[in-house]
């Protein structure tokens, strides 16, 4: 090899190495674009303390078939409406948090095809995840066919063992989570029923990066969490975590007006630096109020019911009573009536009405408990016909969340929730908060809600 030749070939052996050098920085780089994505917007939003993208709130629900209300009264999109949006905005990815998945009747015929809805979310779905354009994830509570159906098509699906990871409670989030970009959280399960046989409550949450991004953290954890064998860290890694919560939620216009917006989550091992553990953003919410608070739930209860021996857990059950009390404000508590629902739920509930029987004390706490209606035919779904909404208003905030209100689910479940306060110039006409109100009392006074007493 003359003098010639051996610089051609170190010439080459340089652009090789060149080559294999660029390669690798790509390969690091795109491995962390989600980590620099996440810390990106969490800098733009912890600096300028406010929301730069101009979002689209809608207050969500499932109203059930038979389930009437008078001309007059608010209706609000529908939890159909919203999925199908939010699957035609996808572009890139779709992650979805599900506690079961049922949206095909396979395990239970519909009596009056009422399925169709449900069916046409799957099948919307099973369209996309076949095409192999979009990636889908899915962090689930249980093995099922659904799920697995998507699976063999080539969505990625991984399921959480709480058993194992919190040693109780389940998986019963919520959430889908649409190109960092657009949410849904509320009641409504990946299952037909949520669609057309119970009442359910949610909130979509359009071109909104700053909460997309936080919301996207939500579900990572549930990824992480997914992997065989994975066990929760002592101390999450950095990019988990999120600088929006109480003490600093985000300020978003949003609808023509603007407020302060944070999610939070349960439970507490679940929740990585700076985010907001969910019992402690009810009970801000109530210690917050000043004139009224309106709860709808389907399950209250002031204990441990799911775990033995069962014990007593008054968190929420004493700011109800203080709020009462010490500080005069109206707590209307509407829970559900339906065949689940354990006999022992009215005597707390009664309990709470009977603070208005005290002399003196001037007390306004009223209890109510909701019943969707059945006809012969729908009587025979089994878990359905229920009130299944999750959610509170006052007259400052607005929680939309996933969990039911009793310990087991603050301390062992997984859940989230979404919180909206007022800002000092929110208009009451388009300010999610007030149409909430505009739900709970439109179902406060309805004749399927009856007094407790």
């Amino acid at each position: 090899m003359g003098p010639s030749d051996w610089l051609s070939f170190r010439e080459q052996l340089i652009f090789l190495l060149i080559i294999i050098l660029v390669l690798c920085v790509n390969t690091s780089l795109q491995s962390q674009s989600y980590i620099h994505r996440m810390s990106i917007a969490s800098q733009n939003i912890a600096e300028s303390g406010a929301c730069q993208d101009s979002c689209t709130f809608t207050l969500v629900e499932s109203i059930a078939d038979n389930l009437t209300y008078p001309s007059k009264d608010p209706l609000f999109m529908s939890t159909y409406a919203a999925h199908k949006r939010l699957l035609a905005k996808a572009k890139q990815k779709i992650h979805l948090a599900s506690f079961y998945w049922t949206l095909t009747d396979a395990d239970e015929r519909s009596p009056d095809n009422t399925s169709f809805q449900g069916q046409d979310i799957f099948q919307n779905l099973l369209s996309i995840v076949k095409d192999g354009k979009l990636e889908v994830k899915i962090a689930q509570n249980i093995t099922n066919n659904d799920t697995d159906i998507l699976a063999t098509f080539g969505a990625q699906v991984r399921t959480l063992d709480f058993k194992r990871l919190v040693h109780a409670g389940v998986m019963h989030t919520k959430m889908w989570v649409v190109d960092d970009t657009h949410i849904y959280i509320g009641s409504g399960n990946f299952d037909w029923r949520s669609y057309t046989q119970t009442k359910e409550t949610g909130v979509l949450i359009e071109d909104c990066p700053c909460l997309g991004t936080d919301a996207e953290k939500l579900f990572e954890v549930y990824w992480y969490l997914g992997e065989p064998n994975a066990t929760i860290p002592n101390k999450w890694p950095e990019q988990y975590g999120t600088s929006i919560n109480i003490s600093s939620p985000i300020l978003v216009d949003y609808n023509d007006t603007q407020g302060y917006v944070y999610l939070s989550s349960s439970p507490p091992s679940f929740c990585p630096d700076g985010r907001q553990q969910d019992l402690s953003a009810i009970l801000n919410v109530i210690t917050s109020a000043q004139k009224f608070i309106y709860i709808s739930v389907m399950d209250y209860f002031p204990m441990y019911i799911y775990t033995y021996p069962r014990r007593f857990w008054p968190k929420i059950d004493d700011e109800l009573r203080r709020a009462a009390v010490d500080r005069y404000v109206q707590v209307y508590l509407m829970a559900s009536q339906w065949n689940h629902t354990a006999p022992y739920m009215k005597a707390y509930l009664k309990s709470l009405y009977d603070l208005n029987m005290i002399p003196r004390l001037n007390v306004t706490l009223q209890v109510k408990m909701f019943t969707v209606p059945s006809s012969p035919t729908q009587a025979q779904i089994p878990y359905s016909r229920v009130n299944h909404s999750k959610f509170m208003v006052t007259d400052l905030h607005a929680y939309i969340g996933t969990s039911n209100w009793s310990g087991d689910y603050f301390k062992y479940t997984g859940g989230v929730a979404f919180i909206l306060k007022d800002s000092r110039n929110a208009s009451n006409e388009t300010s999610l908060r007030e149409q909430l109100v505009q739900s709970f009392l439109r179902d406060w006074n309805s004749e399927y809600a009856d007094y407790v007493k």
